[in-house]
Formats: C-alpha cells, structure tokens, sequence
C-alpha cells in the first residue's frame, strides 16, 4: 500500500475509535498527524527543570605572610571527651592539601586570600623576595588576592613584578636566584582602594566567577581592598603617588556595577579586621572588636560576606547579632596558613540572592612540631592532611638553596633575647638590642657618625633564642628583622627628636592607648608622662648621660621604613644630611659577632610615670 493511503486508513481507524468511545465527529476535527520521518522528527524532550538553588563553596585564608614551612604553631581545639587539644597546624604543603579537599566537596569554589600574603616573611620567603611564596600559592591554584600592607613592604614597583613576573632588580636582593624566569602570580590581585594618581586601581577593583549547576548559572563578585591606613603603616616611599581610599565608601560605591554585571552575592575580601574572645571556630562572635567595625556598619546590606584579615585573629561572626541591619557573615582564618575559612552559600535561582550561608574554620593539620621543650603531637581529633608533592618539592628546592646560609653561625647569646614589651615602657631586649648594633655599625665617621639609634617594635618579628650551646644562626636573626631594610643616617635637632617621640602617642594610629614605643640605643634615655597634654609627655632627655638640647644638632640612625615617616613618625622626614647604610640584618650580625657571648641588654632606656 502507498504510504499516503496508509495514512488515510490509519486515520480512519482512529476517527471510529473515538466515535465507539462516545466521541463526536459531528463538531470536532481530527488533526492529521503523520508518523515520525527523517523529515519530521519527534518533537525534543522537554528541558529538564532549572533547580532552585545554586551551592557555592568559599574558601579563604589570609595573613599567609610567607610560612611556607610549617610554623611551629598549633590552634587550641575542643577535644571529644572535653576540654581542648593542641593540633599542630600549617605549612604550604599541607594547606594546598587541605584547600584541593575541600575543594573536591563542591565543584563550583573559589579560593580567596585577604591579604599580607607576602611579605614579613620567614627566610625562605623573604630571602627570595617572595618569589617561592607566589610560585606555590599559584600551585594551590587559588582565583584572588586583595593586598594587603605588607605587599608594599618592597614597594608598588616590586609588587607588580610579583603580579607580573619578570626579574627586574627592584630591591637590594638579586631577584630569580632559583627561578630565572619567575612566571608571576596566575591568579587576581584585587585592590579597588588603592589609586594611583590618574585615577585607576593599581589593580582591578573586582573579580567575578560564575557557577553552573544542572543548566542554572549564577554569579558570585569579590571586591578586594586593603586597610586605608597602609601608608602610615609601610614605608611611604614604596607607596608614593597612590592613595587609599575609604573601604566602605569604595565597596558601596561598586556595588550597583558588579548588580547591573549579574552578581548574585556580593563578598568583600579585605584587609582590615578585628578579634574576638573566643576559640578560633566559635560561632558567637563574642567580643567582637577592632577596626573592622566601623566599616562593617558603613557598608550596604547588599553584601553577603565579609572575609578579613589583618589581625591575625580567626573567628567566624553572624554579624546581624551586633548589629540587626547589617547581616554579614564575617570570617577570619587567623595566620600564617594555620587555618583556612570553609565558607557554604545556597544562592536562590530565581530571586538571585543568598538564601542561607555558614561558614568553618578548618584546622591544616599536617605534622608534629617541637619547640624548645614543647612537643605538640598530630591527633586522630581532627583531620590530616598529607603533603602536596609539587608544593614540597618547590620548597625543598628553595631550602637547599637557603641551606647554608640559614644554618650559618653567626655568634653566640648568654640568653634569649625577646621582643616581649614591658608594660609599662614598652621598652623591649631584643628592640634595645637591635637599636645597639645599629648604632654600632653607623658610629663611625665614614658610616654616617651616629649618636642616636632608633628601632620600630613592628620590625622585630621572633625572639632571638640561642641554642644549648648559645649558637645563633643567620636563619634566627633573618627571623628577627625579615624586612630587607637598610640603615639611614639624619642629622636631627634636639627639638625634632623630642618631637619624633610625642608621636609614639599622638600620630595617626599611634595613640596613648596604642602607642608604638621606638626603641633607642643605650645612648639615649628619657622619660615619658601619658598623663602629661600632647606634646608635653617627653622629658629628660639625655645623651650619654648629658642633657639634650633643643637647638643642638645630632645624628640619628633609625632604618629606611623609619627614614620616610613609617609607624606614622614623620617627624623623622625632617632630618638632613642623609646618609644609606648597611642592611639592618647584616648590621645585627657583624654586632653578634664581634660581641659574642652577647649578652642581651636589660631595659630601663625609657622610664614611664607615673
């Protein structure tokens, strides 16, 4: 039979079918539907429906500072049967580890630092100018980092080459002494607050990632910013021509672009926090203060998470307990690769907002750690980590380059010299110490004819701890001052030293409930009031036990962060006659050496009343 009169008898059949079942075909007509062909296919299934939410997985860390070797540190946990337990955490191997495992639990996630990645770095970072800590950060193949403060330590040049690689020679230190073409940072540098002179960001403002689940899309924005006090806080010339804006007033002011680009969650990674007086994963934000605050009650409700920094603190903050309006989820992953945040978001599809997030923070538990007499073992309480391979092998390729030089003995101590602040004074032994050997190694006449050393307590980043046999190496001391500072002569009046003073109490940050106490040379003494006006607190200054005098001049070594107004001193701008120096690490060497056995100075240079 032709196909067209099957059709027609297949047609038939039908029409009596319905006429038998009681169906009319007196007032309905009965379309014609040919069977499927090659020339009519069957019409597509339908789409599978769109779900109604999105899971998106954060994870942050922060304040990672360099430690990529584990740092000798544990996080005090709550043990199963009560109480707490010490885990021995950190560690770059483990941390990519931890973040690749994590990351195996959502496969829409972003990794997110908020900032002091680099920078004030132990020796096989710092020695390297960071090089080996951007090359294993971009192994655990992270998306951005909001710099911080201490990413300007080398200044805005350096810092770029850290983004961009290359082995330009911006600082004292050859860089590429391992890599000869370092390929620079593979993930985003944020920076929507830092601005250079004709108006644009010294890095992009945002960052965007866009997620896909079952055919529904959405998108998650990062807005990443530093503390607006990093130019009081770094040298001034490492940042000269940007400025740093207002964070709130930054992040609210971008907020309607990243919407109109199709942000459905907004997270500001930022360098700026605060601290809590609760364990590192307690929920209730209890305490909660700091610097973080008054941003956070500035910035839009729009934002979803905050993720911070700077403090060095961990917790994990509902901030709509402080305050109602304000419904952030505030995190912070403590330091040096200790910790990392796991952050949960539910995003609804169809009202493009986050319904429900939560956030933990997981302790990078890799191996046991001894520390003088303390020996913190790994425990079955909490997870391991094993080592990632390709983070291992770049480190121990740095190490054995730094090796020789680490383990180098460079004198001897009779006892520790701690960087531990008297209460009173602020006065420190190893900031005294510091301040000596400076002054030591710009005394003579053809290195500057110093009377006066200065030491900032911020540069003093470990104890000095001898060993059994009083031995202390280059890698102890490169601990003490990992900057790469070199030493500055000035010619000072007695008037600007006094004046340089004041401002330990009354300079920016520098206030008499946060004062940042100058350690001096042993030639110096003086005392202070706090109860005394500003600008009066300073008296009795004397030289080598002879009285100072406003009108005389002398000469002042302080380091090259001090030499430019760093910690908010500016006074020291005003000294002449400059004179560069040694490296400040290379100065407290050669005065072990020449002392050894040193034995640390006691404090009583600056005397507190009342």
């Amino acid at each position: 039979m032709h196909t067209s009169l099957k059709h027609f008898a297949l047609a038939g059949v039908v029409m009596a079918a319905l006429t038998a079942c009681g169906g009319s075909n007196n007032n309905s007509t009965i379309p014609f539907v040919p069977p499927p062909t090659a020339s009519n296919p069957p019409a597509p299934a339908p789409a599978p429906a769109v779900p109604g939410t999105v899971d998106v997985k954060l994870i942050a860390f922060n304040d990672l500072h360099g430690n990529l070797e584990p740092p000798k540190l544990s996080i005090t946990a709550p043990a199963k049967a009560g109480g707490t337990v010490p885990v021995p955490a950190g560690g770059a191997a483990y941390m990519a580890s931890a973040i690749a495992s994590l990351k195996e639990k959502n496969p829409n996630n972003a990794v997110v630092s908020a900032g002091d990645m680099i920078g004030a770095s132990p020796l096989v970072s710092a020695l390297f100018l960071d090089e080996s800590t951007i090359e294993a950060v971009n192994a655990m193949k992270i998306d951005f980092n909001a710099v911080g403060n201490h990413e300007f330590d080398k200044g805005q040049t350096e810092l770029l080459r850290m983004k961009n690689g290359g082995c330009t020679k911006n600082t004292a230190l050859e860089p590429c002494r391992v890599n000869k073409s370092f390929p620079g940072a593979n993930f985003g540098f944020l920076a929507a607050n830092t601005v250079k002179g004709d108006g644009n960001t010294l890095f992009p403002a945002t960052g965007m990632k866009t997620f896909t689940k079952d055919g529904a899309t959405v998108k998650v924005a990062f807005i990443g910013m530093t503390l607006k006090g990093t130019p009081n806080i770094v040298t001034p010339a490492g940042v000269a021509g940007l400025s740093f804006k207002d964070e709130a007033d930054t992040a609210n002011a971008l907020i309607p672009q990243l919407k109109a680009q199709g942000a459905d969650a907004i997270v500001v990674v930022i360098h700026e926090g605060g601290t809590t007086t609760v364990g590192y994963n307690d929920k209730s934000c209890t305490g909660l203060s700091g610097d973080i605050l008054p941003i956070l009650n500035k910035l839009d409700s729009a934002v979803d998470v905050v993720i911070s920094g700077h403090t060095h603190r961990s917790y994990i903050c509902d901030y709509s307990k402080t305050n109602p309006a304000k419904p952030f989820l505030l995190t912070s992953a403590g330091q040096y690769g200790t910790l990392l945040t796991d952050i949960n978001l539910t995003i609804d599809t169809r009202t493009r907002k986050v319904t429900a997030k939560a956030a933990d923070n997981v302790i990078v538990q890799g191996e046991a750690y001894t520390s003088g007499a303390t020996t913190v073992a790994l425990t079955d309480q909490y997870p391991t980590f094993g080592k990632n391979q390709e983070v291992a092998a770049l480190i121990s390729q740095y190490l054995a380059i730094a090796g020789p030089l680490v383990q180098r003995v460079v004198g001897s101590l009779t006892a520790t010299a701690t960087r531990t602040q008297d209460p009173k004074s602020k006065e420190s032994v190893l900031g005294d110490l510091i301040a000596d050997a400076q002054l030591a190694a710009t005394s003579p006449v053809g290195k500057g004819a110093a009377q006066i050393a200065f030491m900032n307590p911020g540069g003093v980043r470990a104890d000095l701890a001898p060993a059994g046999d009083g031995s202390v190496t280059y890698g102890q001391i490169f601990a003490v001052q990992p900057f790469g500072n070199s030493l500055v002569v000035k010619t000072m009046t007695g008037a600007q030293i006094k004046a340089v003073l004041e401002q330990q109490f009354n300079s920016g940050s520098n206030t008499t409930t946060s004062p940042k106490v100058l350690l001096p040379s042993a030639s110096l003494k003086y005392t202070f009031d706090l109860s005394a006006p500003a600008g009066s607190r300073i008296t009795n200054m004397s030289l080598n036990g002879t009285a100072m005098v406003d009108a005389t001049s002398y000469r002042v070594t302080m380091n090259s962060f001090l030499a430019t107004g760093g910690d908010n001193f500016t006074v020291f701008n005003q000294g002449t006659d400059a004179l560069g120096g040694d490296q400040d690490v290379d100065a407290l060497e050669a005065y072990i050496k020449a002392n050894s056995p040193l034995a640390p100075p006691a404090i009583g240079r600056i005397t507190a009343l009342p």
